[in-house]
């Protein structure tokens, strides 16, 4: 990690007064050096990824920490970190995130495996925990810790023939950062099936077919013709083709855990959401959000266990950009955000494309069209929306597609 902090020697302070007298102030200072490895490593797992980095450079042994397999073992057990986000942009040699605990860019070092020639033209696809998914042009992939540089290929993957790619979705083991699971859904619906790698059996499991859950209504609510295929252009135009998307987002696909089953949501090409719960083996389509012919940028995001649809679409002469939930027992989408009228209404006209990552209660949101090209982040809890800073690398400021999510953890293996 491309560091450039300096940093004296850690001491605590602490003021007390005595008892007897307290006119008098005893000042108290210790050295972490005088802790025992134990606890030391405990009191460095607790401080942000960044900071840690930062920190390293102190001393010896506060650099052989990062190493050390106890001190991995004490950052698995902090529940959660503040959020980076990957940011995508194309021929880019090097990883650039957006730190969201200290609001500022950070660049990485590409991991090893991925400066290799054959892997250059690789793309991340997906994330989970402490790890980025990469699709090579072969089709295979590359599973790398952006944080610690660790990286591995997969085995090669045996897709269905004549199938086409509809999501890939990453999860990790929680409670360890040490195994991690890719879904891959393909076909055309309604003929539908996935396979799954599983990193603790170093394999991928045979395609398995999804049926159409019978109580699915959502044609119904379905105003398309069936002879005539809808997508959302870049531009954010409805056309009648195949979908086209850009190429991070290519696969557009979120994974929650709902009762014990996993479920997985992607963009049909016609623009519905479709959930395929691998757990039951099946799929329904959710009713569309706007007719048809509106001009719409659509994708989903996954924020704090549940699916949410983030929308841009142009209403009587303006922008809007809002968060949708489905609402299972009234059968209908509620909205549950929405930027404020006076900053959208800047993207009317504009045709942008919008892609989004969801971490927590946060949304991130790339805007991006041939005039314009920002990010915002979306608190949802405050319906809070915060310009993101412009990025520049040696001057130049950098445009980017879209973004994954991850946690910054030291100890997430491959």
């Amino acid at each position: 990690m491309e560091c450039n902090y300096q940093c004296g020697q850690s001491v605590v302070s602490l003021k007390r007064k005595l008892p007897e007298d307290g006119d008098h102030v005893l000042f108290n200072t210790f050295s972490l050096d005088d802790l025992n490895e134990d606890l030391f490593e405990r009191i460095l797992s607790w401080l942000p990824t960044s900071t840690f980095f930062r920190l390293n450079s102190v001393c010896k042994r506060w650099k052989s920490v990062a190493d050390s397999a106890s001190f991995k073992l004490a950052c698995s057990r902090i529940s959660s970190r503040e959020p980076w986000f990957l940011m995508v942009a194309p021929n880019l040699n090097q990883s650039v995130i957006f730190d969201s605990s200290e609001s500022s860019w950070k660049r990485l070092n590409h991991p090893p495996l991925l400066q290799e020639e054959s892997n250059q033209n690789c793309m991340p696809v997906a994330a989970s925990g402490g790890l980025i998914c990469h699709r090579k042009s072969s089709g295979n992939f590359i599973v790398s810790n952006p944080v610690t540089g660790s990286c591995t290929e997969l085995p090669p993957l045996h897709a269905p023939q004549h199938q086409p790619l509809n999501a890939i979705v990453m999860s990790t083991a929680c409670k360890d950062q040490l195994s991690f699971k890719i879904v891959l859904v393909f076909g055309e619906l309604p003929n539908l099936l996935f396979k799954v790698y599983d990193s603790r059996s170093g394999c991928w499991d045979d395609e398995i077919a999804l049926r159409r859950k019978t109580e699915d209504n959502s044609m119904e609510h379905d105003s398309t013709d069936d002879n005539v295929v809808y997508f959302l252009s870049k531009a954010g135009i409805v056309v009648a083709s195949n979908m086209q998307r850009s190429p991070s987002k290519q696969y557009s696909s979120v994974i929650t855990n709902k009762d014990g089953q996993d479920i997985v949501y992607f963009l049909s090409s016609s623009g519905n959401v479709v959930a395929c719960n691998l757990t039951c083996k099946c799929f329904f389509e959710y009713p569309r959000l706007l007719p048809v012919f509106s001009e719409y940028s659509i994708d989903v995001v996954e924020c704090s266990g549940e699916m949410l649809v983030v929308l841009l679409s142009e209403f009587l002469e303006t922008a809007t950009l809002r968060v949708w939930r489905y609402d299972e027992a009234n059968k209908g989408w509620h909205q549950i955000a929405a930027m404020p009228a006076a900053n959208s209404h800047e993207w009317y006209g504009k045709k942008a494309d919008i892609n989004c990552v969801g971490a927590g209660n946060q949304i991130l949101i790339c805007l991006s069209s041939p005039d314009l090209c920002t990010y915002v982040m979306c608190d949802l809890e405050t319906n809070k929306w915060v310009e993101l800073p412009k990025c520049c690398i040696n001057g130049e400021v950098i445009d980017f597609m879209s973004a994954f999510s991850f946690e910054p953890r030291i100890e997430a293996s491959v």
